[in-house]
């Protein structure tokens, strides 16, 4: 397939999404890799396919040493440089090509094996700096294109539709919204509607949320959204990421970071946040996936020239 933004850094997993000696697949532009992390906390990542009769080594298994991993279909054991290990022996060429990584923060990021257009982005460190990590939510592959599925995080319209039933937004204002080439930031003002019992019932922690809270959204263009609001519990971070899969799935995952006002009130936020995240993901993922092909908008709401920007870009790359 033809590659979608190439030389676009994208942010493929977390440390902990791929354990300890645990395999761990993706799919980028059309292409199978696995990755996996020894002991020592050395990250590697090959292609996905043994060159003997093409089991996917993912579902093989991590040697001993934690630096080789072993095919499902007759355990051959390949290193993190793709050269084949057989009765003590290393072969002296790689049979398998690499992928290379960039590893910032704990994010794992590469270019799918093509030349850096942009930098790695540094807006996670400076976003999440005095947090603490609670985990990754969302995981999940979107029967959608990667247009259409960045296109949902830079509309802020769809809140009060798609979300309706999680936030009870009614009102929507965005006071501030500027952006420097691939960066942008955003300031949400969000009214909730009054909570019912029914809300309460479903979720009790629904009363530690304020009736107007704001929120900061910063972007660092094809790859990350970024969410912080300050609740009674503390504050919270969402750090949304996105990369194209085939052209016509995305994947998308969800880093969690709160900081409480007291520790006391950690595992209570990690709970509620983790499982919102995870119902956000899914709302998305829903309106994504039963939308009929794209036609020309008839219809122009407030705020949309955000979501214009990001088609633009993407356009533009």
């Amino acid at each position: 397939m033809e590659a979608i933004l190439p030389g676009a850094p994208w942010l493929i997993a977390h440390r902990s999404m791929l354990g300890i000696n645990k395999p761990y697949k993706i799919t980028l532009n059309g292409k199978d890799y696995v990755l996996w992390q020894n002991q020592q906390g050395e990250v590697f990542a090959l292609d996905n396919v043994c060159p003997h009769m093409q089991a996917p080594l993912s579902d093989g298994w991590i040697c001993q040493n934690g630096n080789a991993i072993a095919c499902p279909f007759h355990a051959l054991e390949f290193d993190g440089q793709g050269k084949l290990h057989n009765a003590d022996k290393v072969g002296s060429q790689p049979l398998l090509n690499t992928l290379e990584l960039v590893i910032q923060d704990d994010c794992i990021w590469t270019y799918g094996g093509y030349n850096p257009k942009i930098p790695v982005p540094d807006l996670i460190s400076k976003v999440s700096t005095g947090m603490n990590f609670l985990g990754v939510a969302g995981e999940k592959s979107i029967n959608g294109t990667f247009l259409d599925s960045i296109s949902i995080n830079y509309d802020y319209n769809h809140q009060s539709g798609t979300h309706r039933d999680l936030f009870g937004i009614k009102a929507n204002r965005i006071p501030v919204f500027e952006y420097d080439g691939y960066w942008a930031k955003v300031v949400q003002e969000l009214d909730r509607e009054d909570t019912t019992w029914n809300d309460i019932l479903r979720n009790p922690v629904i009363l530690t949320a304020p009736k107007t809270y704001t929120g900061v959204l910063e972007y660092a263009f094809p790859s990350l959204t970024t969410f912080r609001t300050d609740f009674s519990l503390g504050e919270i971070l969402q750090i949304h990421a996105l990369y194209p899969e085939t052209p016509t799935k995305t994947k998308t995952f969800v880093l969690v970071y709160s900081q409480p006002k007291h520790p006391i009130l950690q595992p209570l936020m990690g709970r509620f946040v983790l499982n919102a995240v995870e119902t956000v993901i899914e709302q998305d993922t829903h309106a994504i996936e039963t939308s009929y092909p794209r036609q020309p908008a008839k219809i122009r709401l407030p705020n949309e020239e955000i979501m214009f920007l990001a088609q633009k870009l993407y356009r533009d790359w």
